[in-house]
C-alpha cells in the first residue's frame, strides 16, 4: 500500500490527472475529445450539446486491482432550452491523498455541424501532512463535423494555469486535445486523440467500437504515454446502458472500469 501512496502522490503532482472518462472511452484508449455523449462531461463537454434527453451516469475504476484506490465519478446532463446544463463530480485517492472535482459546463449548438462549450471546474486536493487546498478552473471546446462520418473536436484545459497556491507544487494540468471521430460504417467507429499537457510530453490515443449484435459493442484501444493497452464491451437496453472496460499499464498492471448511464 504504501508503494501504491507514493506512485499516486509522484505522478499526481497535477491535479485530475486521473480523470475518468466513462468506460466506453476508457474502453478504447480514452480518446474521446470527439465522442459525444454525457461522459464527454469528463473530456470535451461541447461533446454534450447531442443530449436530448436528461441522462445519469455513475463511474468506478480501480487503479492497478488496489482496491484502496479507486476513482468514483458521477455526471448528468439535461437540455435548457437552446442549450445543455452539465453537472459532473470526481473523487480519487485514499485516506494520504484524496482529490475531488466538480464541474459545471453550459454547451450549445450553434447549427447541425457545430457546438461549442464553456466548464467551470472547482478542484480540491487533501493530504493530511501537508493540509488542503482549493481552486476554480475554465475549460473550452468544440466539436464540428465535416460531414456524417467525420467529426472533429478540441478542448483546452485550464487556459489560466490555476494552482493551488496553500500546497507548493500542486497545479492543475493545463494542455490543449485535438480529436477525431470517423463513423466507416453503422457498425464501426474509429476514434483517435493527440493530447498535449504542458510540462509534459505528447500522447496519442486510439481506439476503435464494434456493434457486434444490436445493443452490444466490443472495443478495444491503447496509448502512447504512457503505454496502455485498452479494450471493454458495452450493453444497450432501453434507457439504460452498462459499459465495462479494462486498462492495462506495463508496469503498474490492470485496471477495471466500470460505468452506469440510465437516460430519464
Amino acid at each position: 500500500m504504501k508503494y501504491i501512496c507514493l506512485i499516486c502522490i509522484l505522478f499526481q503532482h497535477s491535479l485530475h490527472a486521473q480523470n475518468n472518462p466513462g468506460s466506453r472511452s476508457k474502453a478504447m484508449g480514452s480518446a474521446g475529445t470527439a465522442l459525444q455523449d454525457v461522459w464527454s462531461l469528463q473530456q470535451n463537454s461541447a461533446g454534450a450539446a447531442s443530449i436530448e434527453r436528461a441522462i445519469f451516469a455513475l463511474g468506478y475504476e480501480q487503479h492497478y486491482l488496489d482496491p484502496e484506490l479507486s476513482t468514483q465519478s458521477a455526471v448528468f446532463g439535461i437540455p435548457v432550452k437552446n442549450h445543455v446544463l452539465g453537472l459532473s463530480f470526481q473523487r480519487y485517492g485514499i485516506s494520504e491523498y484524496l482529490e475531488q472535482t466538480a464541474g459545471l459546463a453550459l454547451s450549445r449548438s450553434f447549427s447541425a455541424a457545430l457546438s461549442i462549450s464553456l466548464a467551470l471546474k472547482y478542484h480540491q486536493i487533501s493530504i493530511p501532512v501537508y493540509g488542503s487546498g482549493n481552486v476554480i478552473s475554465v475549460d473550452a471546446g468544440m466539436q464540428y463535423s465535416l460531414n456524417d462520418r467525420i467529426r472533429l473536436g478540441s478542448y483546452i484545459y485550464n487556459p489560466g494555469r490555476s494552482r493551488i497556491n496553500e500546497l507548493s507544487g500542486s497545479h492543475i494540468h493545463s494542455g490543449i486535445s485535438v480529436g477525431l471521430a470517423y463513423l466507416a460504417s453503422d457498425k464501426l467507429l474509429f476514434i483517435s486523440d493527440l493530447n498535449k499537457m504542458l510540462d509534459f510530453g505528447m500522447n496519442i490515443k486510439m481506439g476503435i467500437e464494434y456493434q457486434i449484435v444490436k445493443r452490444f459493442y466490443l472495443r478495444g484501444g491503447l496509448s502512447a504515454n504512457p503505454f496502455k493497452q485498452t479494450g471493454g464491451f458495452g450493453l444497450k437496453y432501453r434507457r439504460f446502458s452498462l459499459d465495462a472496460a479494462v486498462s492495462s499499464h506495463p508496469i503498474l498492471g490492470y485496471s477495471p472500469n466500470l460505468s452506469f448511464n440510465y437516460e430519464f
